[in-house]
């Protein structure tokens, strides 16, 4: 499937892709995609209006009729799970299969939002007063906007929008200016789906705003858009989390990780070599799940560490749209260059680097292909910084309290694992004393969160929940609600207040 085939097929037309001010390129060999139209600080200030209306429509509407929209859209993607996928791959530089499992993750949570749109529970509480019910009511909350990074153009948006939209809420979207044409063709298949189910969709339930730093700053400090989810790095939480606490706003912030993996003495050495080389080479280092640390008892390191580098001398680096590719382009210059400096930085701590370095540069001037690395450290250091690259840092442990300590003393906190076959090892690890992720696992690596889960972490990582559990709450305002079914009117706390 070409260029132009997955444009066709996904509804994307020259009004789209052409006559715009920003330049889309693809990573993987940079050829120029599109010139796609940005948003003006009026166009979007206008679209978020149109989201605020729509909203006021769309609240109305009963949650499993909700439901059936989101039913309509994931049937939609699985039709063009093929073209949405080949797209991601086009875009973003991620190898085909994974492309094709972002989409399935939409896929997955447009199931589980049907679901839950028949079951946005209350409560009954217990009053203390006689005649009296309290309930506890969730009511839809308003536009959510919903701000995502390059790396996951289409699945993070999804995880959020699938559940506002079930929620009763209208969406905004401002995609990665480094990846609008997915956003446009979520946007196109999202109409088809309102088209298929009738009026009841009101117009601009759905808005896509377009453009760089202000665009999102336009959304980010508007009143009339009570919740905000975001996913970048900790440089940008900071900036937008305290512009919407500073109206009284609410925020999701899925930011930075440096993600940890323990290998104990017990360890299924083989099922840890693929869930550690998985975890720090899929998508080129380029997930916030990548796996950056790894930390190795002494009495398995001269067998694992040897067996790494040599898998990561026969790991397949190329176009990306190629089947047997499983390292594909990083997504700029920029993030070659700060994989440079963060590979020259730890040759100064006193680092051993395996791998590294930009290769098929003649076949690809333009993308920027790069050796996965392994920097093996010396006792006693950390890294504090998450780079976006596939760089592997490997410390060695002696006492498992030791390393999770190690683990723990980052600033961030979003994924963690341990391999291990002791369970006391296993408990230790996911108890109050062990990982302060919000992702904590045991024999599987940091990366490849399912929707079931709800998906964020602690620290400078945000504290945000995304996706499945009980997540739906962000979306949603909660109210208490007494009502009193007799002829007297008792006050709580046995108070009296006598007019007579």
């Amino acid at each position: 499937m070409n260029k132009d085939q997955i444009f066709t097929q996904l509804g994307l037309t020259d009004k789209e892709l052409t006559g715009g001010n920003l330049k889309v390129f693809s990573p993987i060999d940079g050829t120029h995609l599109a010139d796609v139209k940005t948003d003006s600080t009026a166009s979007a200030k206008s679209k978020i209006a149109a989201a605020a209306e729509a909203f006021k429509a769309w609240r109305a509407v009963p949650a499993p009729r909700r439901g059936e929209l989101v039913r309509l859209y994931g049937n939609i993607l699985r039709e063009n799970k093929e073209a949405l996928g080949a797209l991601v791959t086009l875009e973003c530089g991620k190898i085909r299969q994974e492309g094709l499992g972002e989409v399935q993750e939409m896929i997955d949570i447009c199931d589980f939002a049907v679901g839950l749109s028949r079951q946005i529970y209350g409560l009954t509480i217990a009053s203390e007063r006689p005649q009296h019910k309290m309930r506890e009511i969730w009511q839809p909350l308003g536009p959510v906007g919903i701000i995502s990074a390059f790396n996951f153009p289409v699945a993070v948006w999804a995880w959020n929008a699938a559940l506002a939209l079930v929620c009763g809420d209208s969406t905004i979207w401002k995609p990665s200016e480094k990846t609008p044409l997915t956003a446009l063709a979520c946007q196109k298949l999202f109409e088809k789906a309102c088209a298929e189910f009738g009026p009841d969709a009101p117009e601009n339930l759905s808005q896509i705003l377009i453009g760089e730093k202000e665009i999102g700053e336009v959304l980010v400090d508007s009143a009339s858009v009570p919740l905000i989810s975001a996913t970048g790095s900790c440089a940008m939480g900071r900036a937008v989390g305290p512009r919407v606490a500073k109206r009284f706003g609410r925020s999701i912030l899925e930011l930075g990780g440096n993600n940890a993996i323990i290998v104990a003495p017990s360890a299924d050495l083989d099922l840890a070599l693929q869930g550690i080389a998985f975890g720090a080479v899929g998508t080129c280092g380029q997930r916030c799940t990548t796996t950056r640390r790894l930390f190795v008892h002494e009495d398995v390191y001269d067998k694992l560490v040897p067996a790494l580098q040599k898998a990561y001398e026969r790991l397949p680096i190329g176009d990306p749209l190629d089947p047997k590719t499983l390292v594909g382009p990083l997504i700029d210059e920029q993030a070659y260059l700060a994989m440079e400096d963060a590979l020259n930085h730890a040759q100064m701590e006193g680092g051993k680097i395996t791998g590294g370095g930009r290769v098929l540069s003649n076949e690809f001037p333009s993308g920027y292909y790069v050796r996965p690395a392994i920097v093996e450290m010396p006792k006693g250091s950390n890294v504090q910084e998450e780079t976006f690259a596939p760089i592997l840092y490997i410390f060695k442990y002696k006492d498992l309290s030791d390393a999770i300590v190690r683990q723990n003393a980052v600033p961030q906190g979003l994924s963690s694992a341990i391999f291990t076959s002791d369970i006391r090892e296993a408990e230790t690890f996911t108890s109050e004393s062990g990982s302060d992720c919000g992702i904590a696992n045991v024999n599987i690596g940091t990366s490849g969160a399912e929707i079931g889960g709800a998906f964020g972490g602690e620290k400078e990582t945000g504290g945000g929940r995304e996706s499945g559990s009980d997540s739906w709450k962000a979306y949603m305002r909660r109210m208490t609600s007494t009502v009193n079914y007799g002829s007297a009117l008792p006050l709580a706390q046995g108070i009296r207040f006598n007019l007579e």
